[in-house]
Formats: C-alpha cells, structure tokens, sequence
C-alpha cells in the first residue's frame, strides 16, 4: 500500500478499491467480514 499520498481533508469524499486474491470469501466468512468492518470503521474514526 502506498503511503506516498496524504489525505488531510474530514469532511472529504474518498475512493476505496481493493483486489481480492485467490477469490477469497471475504464477505461470506463470518471472521473476514468482522475484520474487514472494524478495519473501515477504525479509519472512519
């Protein structure tokens, strides 16, 4: 992940993507979807 660029700006609109490897379940297991919402609420915080 790139740490290059800085985002300073509360109340601004944000992109996210992300590729999944392997095809993951990611959103069908129980644990990586948990991980998965407490990671993206942490950096809402």
């Amino acid at each position: 992940m790139s740490e290059k660029y800085k985002f300073n700006n509360p109340e601004g609109i944000y992109f996210v993507t992300c590729t999944i490897v392997y095809w993951i379940d990611l959103f069908t297991r129980k644990e990586y979807k948990h991980i998965l919402l407490d990671t993206l609420n942490y950096y809402q915080e």
